[in-house]
């Protein structure tokens, strides 16, 4: 616990220093699951990251640890999937939890906070490629995205709408966590990409949300690149 309200002060004081030069908020990835006895921490960190505006702190939970006595309820294979290709992209075999993926491409051990915070100063520091603007148009989004600076990406790039639930507590009846509760936050329950872009020209879209559930908008470099900006729907 002295390590998470260390990093915690210290993002704290990085937002106050930072505020003249803000960028987009940083995109943070955990992969992490209900039967895995090192995820608690990481969850925990998530979900301090999770309250701050400067962070989009999303939970991917992933289904590889199933097997060994309890069934993660928010898991789905398309998330062990996504982390196997920021592996791939990083040319690596491995996969473990809990792992946080920031800005699309540093890698970093989910439960020690002073390394995660380190990773999102440096990715908060660096001006985002791309700019992401969200407006309101007649009950639905209209998402519009521009390059900022320096050239498109010769991979392109996919935008991307993820909605999330924002927290739940879960009782872990079997398995590493038997018999704790747990909360989660920022549950990710969905994640398509909604588009292809080239950076060419501004790229515009509108979309029409059901349900309460927030969204966020992520344009990434395609084949699991860095994240190029990011944006919240509600």
């Amino acid at each position: 616990m002295q390590g998470l309200r260390a990093v915690l002060c210290a993002i704290g004081l990085w937002a106050a220093a930072g505020a003249a030069h803000a960028q987009g908020p940083v995109v943070v990835e955990l992969f992490t699951s209900q039967g895995c006895s090192s995820c608690p921490p990481a969850d925990r960190l998530l979900g301090e990251l999770a309250s701050r505006d400067d962070i989009i702190a999303l939970a991917l939970h992933v289904d590889y640890w199933d097997y060994i006595g309890w069934t993660d309820t928010f898991a789905d294979p398309a998330y062990t999937a996504r982390q196997g290709g920021y592996a791939r992209a990083s040319g690596s075999t491995i996969v473990y939890t809990p792992q946080m993926v920031i800005g699309g491409h540093a890698h970093v051990v989910g439960h020690q906070p002073m390394a995660v915070f380190d990773e999102i100063m440096a990715h908060a520091d660096a001006r985002d490629p791309v700019l992401v603007q969200v407006s309101d148009d007649d009950g639905a989004y209209l998402i519009t995205v521009e390059m900022q600076e320096a050239a498109p990406p010769a991979a392109g790039m996919v935008v991307q709408l993820v909605g999330y639930m924002p927290s739940q507590e879960v009782d872990i009846g079997r398995g590493e966590n038997a018999n704790n509760t747990y909360e989660y936050h920022n549950i990710v329950q969905s994640w398509q990409v909604i588009g292809d872009w080239d950076g060419a020209d501004v790229y515009s879209t509108r979309v029409t949300l059901d349900g309460t559930e927030p969204f966020v908008v992520i344009v990434q470099q395609a084949n699991f690149g860095p994240v190029m900006g990011a944006a919240r729907l509600n």
